[in-house]
């Protein structure tokens, strides 16, 4: 699978990348992990991005 990268890579307090949504840990580990493991990450960043988008609108209204 390829990575989710997307060149925008710029870290968070937390070690999030603010370009994909993926850890620190996701993201070196990414070539090393299963398929099914990629997936999994891809869910969470999912996760993480539909929350950080959450947070955003809340402080604009």
């Amino acid at each position: 699978m390829q990575s989710p990268c997307i060149r925008h890579c710029t870290l968070n307090n937390d070690d999030i990348c603010m370009g994909c949504f993926r850890h620190l840990d996701e993201i070196t580990g990414w070539h090393k992990a299963s398929e099914e493991q990629q997936q999994a990450i891809l869910k969470r960043c999912s996760k993480r991005q539909k929350q950080y988008m959450e947070q955003i609108l809340h402080y604009i209204r």
